[in-house]
């Protein structure tokens, strides 16, 4: 964990208050059902049953919903979650493709081709990253889809969901946001908010740009009726028991969000900024130059010249900076495993206490390493080595000015009540 340089886009790190509380006792036990008196299956989880409840409670703050679904145990089984409960055989949805960095559990090859073979991509800009709107809009009139997902996992740039949700609310159309990747952005108020602009649902990943385990949520604002067909398909249809050690971190975790996501999600975003700038000033093809290259976590990065993104990211990999090979759009589906891109995260990073001159210092490596042939293995272990402590947490030894001081109380006794400012 602290041995390497990870970019990875898709993951981040517990600060060690939540880390310490992954391998509790709740890790054998069983809570299926609700944590309202009554609606459990199993007795003795009345602990359980207090730090459910608010998770539910903080995430519908958090994001300012009526509804949260927070069993899910990832991000993909709160997306089956949702396809389940609106999608049936020979429905019309839109998803973003494969190539342009549409998940694949919105593919025919994913959890979306189990209920329907009619997914049809969303037209695209000439740039290949973008959606057309007018062309959308007059793709969704056409063909009177049941539902059509926004979001992906290639994403600087934040989907058109205002203009979307237009022509959705005119004719009935049930508009998806799936925020896995920027859910911690989205929290700390440094993307776009999908629920105020018009999407129906916002699903998440807890463990990428949000600070904690790895978990999955279902927020909305949908009337009870059609948030019962979503309740109805978590438990019991996609899930019995749900990973119940890692409910008390998530809410540590989401605690950590209220009082430092924002902070944090602007430097992400600084960072991510000043990354694909030193990257540029070191001779790599940045994408989305005219755009300003990102507003999230991501950079992409076009490596042909170097090799290709397999190549690259194998390179790095032996000189412990950790990244992943990707798809761009103009890329064929048969390059998959040396295609023309490297996605690029620095949110991990960022968690990890690093700034602007760091992301200059990984840029300047990433140029020794793939343009220049140099190892700088040993360079980057001792720069790496300088950040060994969880920023923006509750943890005793994170680097923060006027730190707030909160208690978490739930029912007396109860494993929740602890004390956030320190150990």
């Amino acid at each position: 964990m602290r041995a390497t340089v990870n970019l990875i886009a898709s993951e981040n790190v517990l600060s060690a208050r939540a880390r310490a509380l992954l391998p509790s006792d709740f890790g054998h036990r069983y809570a299926e059902g609700h944590p309202e008196p009554g609606k459990r299956y199993y007795q003795g989880t009345r602990h359980i049953d207090v730090i459910e409840a608010r998770v539910r409670d903080e995430m519908k703050g958090l994001f300012g919903c009526s509804q949260a679904e927070v069993r899910t145990v990832s991000g993909t089984n709160a997306n089956d979650v949702v396809f389940s409960s609106f999608v049936k055989p020979g429905d019309v949805v839109i998803v973003n493709s494969l190539s342009v960095g549409g998940h694949i559990s919105h593919q025919p090859i994913g959890g979306m081709g189990k209920y329907t073979d009619r997914i049809l991509e969303w037209p695209r800009h000439a740039n290949g990253y973008q959606i057309d709107v007018d062309r959308s809009k007059d793709l969704i009139a056409k063909e009177k889809p049941r539902l059509v997902l926004l979001g992906k996992s290639l994403i600087m740039f934040p989907e058109p969901v205002r203009e979307i949700a237009a022509v959705c609310r005119d004719l009935g159309v049930l508009l998806v946001f799936d925020g896995a990747h920027v859910l911690g952005l989205i929290a700390g108020g440094q993307f776009q908010s999908p629920l105020a602009e018009g999407a129906d649902i916002l699903l998440g990943s807890t463990h990428k740009t949000f600070f904690g385990p790895q978990r999955g949520v279902v927020l909305s604002n949908l009337d009870d009726k059609r948030w019962k067909r979503i309740d109805r398909l978590a438990f019991p249809g996609c899930l019995s028991n749900h990973h119940l050690n890692t409910l008390p971190p998530l809410l540590v975790a989401t605690y950590e969000m209220k009082a430092f996501g924002r902070e944090y999600a602007r430097q992400v975003v600084a960072n991510a900024q000043e990354f694909a700038k030193s990257l540029v000033a070191a001779g790599f093809d940045v994408q989305l130059a005219d755009l300003g290259y990102t507003q999230s976590h991501q950079v992409a990065v076009d490596v042909r010249k170097q090799g290709g993104g397999g190549v690259c990211a194998a390179k790095l990999e032996e000189n412990d900076i950790i990244c992943n090979y990707n798809l761009l759009p103009f890329d064929d589906k048969k390059l998959a495993k040396n295609p023309s891109g490297l996605r690029l995260g620095v949110q991990e990073m960022t968690h990890w206490g690093m700034k602007e001159p760091e992301m200059e210092e990984i840029a300047r490596l990433f140029k020794a390493c793939l343009i220049e042939g140099k190892a700088v293995r040993e360079e980057v272990d001792h720069f790496r080595a300088k950040f060994i402590d969880v920023h923006y947490s509750f943890d005793p030894r994170a680097s923060r000015e006027d730190a707030p001081t909160k208690r978490v109380s739930g029912s007396k006794g109860s494993p929740i009540d602890m004390d956030l400012a320190g150990y």
